[in-house]
């Protein structure tokens, strides 16, 4: 990684940023983190965009509502390139006309359809009210008052009486619409608030009418019609309240069938007219909408385009002097060339005469970590920056991961048919990945996709451990001659028979005479986990190799010869020679010849209980664990070089760094410091000053207490971690078993009890139970087993193996790039 510095004219510094843009090559600096946003010289071209991508996105949701089709298509002339200045204003016109007209046809639109929704619910009060009017015969109706009431002459009797007590009876009514699910509440709340002085009729309206309270796409609400009869102004206001309190719209209805009547066909020509006038608002709006939806998307990527630009000017410092902007940035030194490529592209877009000057400083300084990626390694280089970003130089496990992981994963999940439906799937989505490329953008189904290189390859080394332990779909396959031979006659069901030794051997993988074999739990239990140990030493090993380069690249050979030699050695001395004795018994036959030329089995040692008494009685071997001339003095010897290496990796390396320490502060060198100033003339800026890093280190600082902490902290882990590391590769052997056996159990419990089935429905029989089986098999031991041993081997290379040699404490190189910025947008 490279760290350049930029000198732009002031002129030219829009279109710099938008070529630099579009090649996602640099990750600038911030020069003015001291600033403020609110400080900075282009918060106001921020602001303006701001502005414009509000207006677009009012506008976008203006289409999703009208249901108008959006067109994904990108004007490549306009967007790829440098905009003008001329060429934003007219495009900030345009959306502004368009957001103007939009916004005066939606209010027209909402205020219409607020008319429209009350005018339909008045004509369902004409209509559905009238019908409670005809209850009322033999009644003479008086004059209506402005709030809706009328005399009513309950006849010469009761008006002589209430005449001679010198009181009038005033009956009025309210009438309106509500909720049809609030009609029971309002009926409580009136009678209670009433005292029962009212009389509440409803009828309800068959259509459901849309609530002009309700927000913009709501469905509509089936509502009834009311009338509330009461005596006197006062309860009749009383009612008014409570109605409207509950959500009612009142309206007034004529007492008078004639007048109703006229009302009700006055209201149905309004309507009419009304209805007449929305849809051909609505048409207006779609046209407009549908004029906007050509290029909203290029309008939108543009917009983001040019906001990230300014932000990106933002982090430039301003020399008014020269008139120029100063940016610094990280990019991989072998785009320099192409950058610069860009920066001359950008001077001619602009017009000017005057190039951005371009120089690579010196800097001490940690880069960002860039790692070129493909679709391929992208996938197994995300595994590891989950655990940590390399830092600049350091090994990077990616590299290892792309075969290691697979090869952990299949070794327990290890089955050639399981195998081979990953394998399809994964090839599926590899050779089909542009028209899936609609996953990437699903959060749920987006792992799958970006994983899609690492399913393949854990699938293929599936089928390829699945072939060396001789299992498909649980079943074994007889590909070359078995070393074993079973009777011709068995003697019948139950009968227990034993398979002659013959004198070959297996070719490849596990004799399939295992499979029937009453102790083949027995075999591959011992035979899966010794060779988890095996494999499991060999991948720690590798980690602590990777020390080395390391640092060599870091330079501290310190770490090799008193950090890396020493836990090798403490590494071999135990498990390395666990390893040996693995090896050595696999080759051994424990079988001989007695006196009388027969083959007679011997017993093999437990290597548990050797390695256990390796360190409980030291120098001594018992007989049943003996295996060859040597070995008490050779576990003695590992055991005593073990233990030195202990104080090796815990005091050598600290004592070793305050003498170096005491050397430099006894010569007189408290205080180093360092730094470079170079000036230099290029492309016509006189003067330009190359600053670079400059860096501080006080003796002062060495805390020898620090370091020892440090040190005892490292060694201690090892030490530790070595035994219980060892013993985590363990889930090898133990996920392998559990894949096997459960996968026998779907066989022989679901599938096989179909094909000794006797009868006409035999073949319906095995179609199902080969249906549920396949059903199960892909979902469990494809899917659950597969995700299971995928965390599994995830764990192993970040604890197990990571932690043996790698830091990653580094920052990931995230360049300034458009189509970055265009991604983040779309996700959210």
């Amino acid at each position: 990684m490279s760290l350049i510095q930029l000198y732009i004219p002031s002129d030219v510094a829009r279109y710099t940023v938008s070529q630099l843009g579009e090649l996602g090559l640099v990750q600038f600096r911030d020069l003015n983190a001291e600033v403020t946003a609110f400080q900075r010289s282009f918060v106001n071209d921020v602001r303006r965009f701001d502005e414009i991508e509000r207006k677009l996105r009012y506008l976008r949701a203006q289409i999703d509502l009208s249901g108008v089709e959006v067109y994904d298509f990108f004007d490549d002339r306009f967007v790829s390139t440098a905009r003008g200045p001329r060429d934003i204003d007219d495009m900030e016109e345009r959306i502004a006309a368009h957001e103007g007209r939009v916004q005066r046809l939606a209010a027209a639109y909402k205020e219409m359809h607020a008319n429209h929704i009350e005018l339909v619910e008045n004509m369902h009060v004409l209509q559905e009210v009238s019908s409670l009017f005809t209850e009322i015969t033999g009644r003479h109706i008086g004059s209506m008052d402005a709030a809706g009431a009328f005399d009513v002459e309950l006849g010469a009797s009761a008006a002589a009486a209430a005449a001679a007590a010198g009181r009038d009876i005033n009956i009025g009514f309210i009438s309106g619409v509500i909720a049809r699910d609030r009609i029971a509440t309002l009926e409580r709340v009136l009678w209670r608030s009433l005292r029962g002085n009212m009389f509440l009729n409803y009828i309800d309206i068959e259509a459901p009418i849309q609530d002009n309270t309700a927000e913009d796409g709501a469905a509509p609400v089936y509502k009834s019609a009311f009338i509330v009869f009461a005596h006197g102004d006062s309860l009749r206001d009383r009612a008014t309240k409570i109605a409207e309190s509950l959500g009612a719209t009142l309206y007034r209805v004529d007492p008078r069938a004639e007048r109703r009547q006229e009302d009700l066909i006055d209201t149905m020509s309004r309507l009419d007219d009304l209805r007449l006038i929305l849809d051909n608002n609505a048409v207006a709006r779609a046209n407009e909408l549908a004029a906007v939806a050509e290029h909203i998307t290029t309008w939108l990527a543009i917009v983001r385009k040019e906001k990230a630009t300014y932000h990106a000017l933002n982090l430039f410092n301003h020399d008014a002097n020269r008139n120029c902007l100063i940016a610094e940035g990280w990019c991989a030194a072998n785009d320099i060339p192409a950058i610069q490529s860009a920066l001359h592209l950008a001077t001619e877009d602009a017009g000017s005469t005057v190039p951005t000057v371009l120089h690579e400083l010196r800097t001490t300084k940690q880069p960002p970590t860039f790692v070129r990626t493909n679709r391929f390694t992208e996938g197994f280089q995300n595994i590891v920056d989950a655990y940590g970003v390399p830092k600049a130089g350091e090994v990077n496990p990616g590299l290892f991961t792309i075969i290691t992981f697979p090869f952990l994963f299949a070794l327990m999940f290890g089955d050639l048919g399981h195998g081979f439906l990953m394998t399809l799937c994964a090839a599926l989505l590899c050779i089909y990945e542009k028209k899936l490329a609609w996953m990437a953008k699903d959060e749920s189904m987006r792992m799958f996709y970006s994983g899609r290189y690492i399913v393949l390859l854990m699938g293929i080394f599936s089928m390829f451990t699945g072939f060396i332990y001789n299992d498909i779909f649980s079943r074994a396959m007889s590909v070359f001659a078995s070393g074993w031979a079973w009777p011709t006659t068995h003697g019948g069901e139950g009968v227990i028979v034993e398979a002659t030794k013959l004198a070959h051997t297996y070719a490849v993988g596990i004799d399939p005479a295992w499979h029937h074999a009453s102790n083949s739990l027995l075999f591959t239990n011992s035979y899966k986990m010794k060779m988890s140990i095996v494999l499991g030493v060999i991948h720690m090993t590798l980690g602590i190799c990777l020390q080395v380069p390391n640092a060599l690249h870091f330079k501290k050979r310190i770490n090799i010869i008193h950090v890396f030699v020493p836990q090798i050695i403490f590494l071999f001395s135990i498990f390395g020679y666990l390893v040996f004795t693995i090896i050595f018994k696999w080759s051994t036959d424990w079988y001989a010849r007695d006196a009388a030329g027969q083959l007679t089995h011997i017993s093999p040692p437990s290597l548990l209980n050797m390695l256990i008494y390796m360190f409980l009685s030291p120098g001594s071997v018992n007989e049943s664990e003996r295996m060859f001339r040597g070995q008490a003095f050779l576990q003695t010897f590992l055991l005593l070089t073990a233990l030195v290496c202990v104080p090796w990796m815990l005091l050598v390396k600290p004592l070793i760094m305050r003498r170096e320490h005491r050397k430099i502060t006894s010569e007189g060198y408290g205080r180093i410091s360092s730094h470079v100033r170079v000036s230099t003339e290029a492309d016509g800026m006189a003067g330009a000053i190359i600053v670079a890093e400059q860096e501080e280190m006080q003796a002062d600082d060495f805390d020898f207490a620090d370091i020892m902490i440090n040190q005892s902290i490292h060694t201690i882990e090892f030490c530790l971690n070595s035994i219980s590391n060892t013993a985590s590769y363990l889930r090898l052997w133990a996920l392998s078993l559990a894949h096997a056996q459960l996968s026998e159990v779907l066989w022989s419990m679901i599938f096989l009890p179909t094909l000794k089935i006797t009868g006409s429905y035999k073949p319906f029989a095995i179609m199902f139970g080969f249906a549920v089986w396949f059903v199960l098999t892909f979902g469990i031991l494809i899917g659950m087993e597969g995700l299971s041993a995928f965390l599994h081997a995830l764990r192993l290379h970040w604890v197990e193996f990571n932690n043996k040699f790698y830091d990653g404490t580094g920052v990931k190189f995230e360049p300034f790039s458009f189509k970055a910025v265009l991604d983040e947008a779309d996700d959210q």
